[in-house]
């Protein structure tokens, strides 16, 4: 019988603490920005970039960084992918 209330109390206290850690969505409302060569860029910190995938051909990219004012910024773009060669 205790073995029944120590597992209920635990899976009661578990729950509580998942609603109060903040996910990525919650906490990063930030909007995807689609690159264009007449965007004037500001990058002071980059945060993080997508892999680029082993393909030969145009693939799309993303990258997350700040601003000079410390702003989050999410960048969509295309780049080559790395699985060309020229022989």
């Amino acid at each position: 019988m205790k073995a029944l209330l120590v597992l209920a109390l635990s899976s009661l206290c578990a729950s509580a603490m998942a609603d109060e850690i903040p996910t990525d969505v919650a906490r990063n409302n930030v909007p995807v920005e689609e690159y264009t060569y007449s965007l004037h860029l500001d990058i002071a910190k980059v945060i993080s970039m997508s892999e680029v995938p082993s393909v030969c051909e145009v693939v799309p990219a993303r990258m997350e960084y700040e601003d000079s004012t410390g702003q989050r910024h999410i960048l969509r773009y295309s780049v080559m992918g790395n699985g060309c060669s020229n022989g």
